[in-house]
């Protein structure tokens, strides 16, 4: 049962990287970039913890999910994780909110995020034995 479940949240998360593959080149849209990437990475860990036969904790924070993830989950980007963790409920929002210390995030930035994302999603499809395929609805 955990699997199916877990495999539902790898299709929602699976909507997010095709999103993510489709605006990753605009310039306009990092915010949006920041905003897919993170909830890619969210309901891939929470799939994981599934998965692991825990619960889903109702938290968006890509630090805590990945520490309570890390038996079998090893995250070697936390700068990523905490830039991520700063942007994204703000990177909804206008005005100065959703912004990195230097302003909107920069294409390298959405860059970076959309690789974390992608290596994430990636990782997870790997431990629960997904292939992508499966995740197209």
């Amino acid at each position: 049962m955990s699997l199916i479940l877990a495999k539902e949240w790898m299709k929602a998360a699976y909507d997010d990287i095709c999103v993510l593959h489709e605006i990753i080149r605009n310039p306009y849209l990092t915010n949006v970039v920041a905003f897919h990437a993170e909830q890619a990475i969210e309901k891939s860990l929470k799939a994981l913890l599934l998965f692991m036969g825990k619960d889903v904790p109702k938290i968006h924070s890509l630090n805590k999910l990945l520490k309570i993830c890390e038996d079998k989950l090893v995250c070697e980007q936390i700068d990523t994780g905490n830039k991520l963790d700063k942007l994204y409920i703000d990177s909804r929002y206008p005005a100065d909110l959703g912004l990195l210390p230097y302003g909107k995030p920069t294409l390298e930035d959405a860059k970076e995020f959309y690789e974390f994302a992608q290596s994430i999603f990636d990782a997870v499809c790997a431990i629960l034995g997904i292939d992508k395929n499966e995740l197209q609805r």
